[in-house]
């Protein structure tokens, strides 16, 4: 049997069916690891985070174990907002 071996520019690009899941599935992973970052710079429990986030306790293990299908921009906006930072999206011109 024949192996088949297709290449990606990226890991999302390889688990998503259209470009635009995979735009959206790299800014939310990438959303999320600033998040953990200044989650684990200040040094908070989990219990902690999820009280300065406006989020629970289960939300904050979900986020810092990386469960990107869990969250959706809007909610990773509004959790980085709650820690008093701004987001900002930048667009490539081709």
């Amino acid at each position: 049997m024949k192996k088949r071996s297709d290449t990606y520019a990226s890991v999302w690009d390889a688990i998503a069916d259209t470009p635009g899941q995979a735009a959206n599935l790299r800014a939310r992973a990438e959303l999320m690891q600033r998040i953990a970052e200044i989650i684990r710079a200040e040094d908070w429990k989990q219990i902690e985070a999820a009280a300065r986030c406006g989020v629970t306790q289960p939300r904050i293990n979900d986020l810092l174990r990386g469960r990107v299908s869990r969250f959706s921009l809007d909610a990773l906006v509004n959790i980085a907002t709650a820690l008093g930072r701004r987001v900002s999206f930048g667009l490539d011109v081709a």
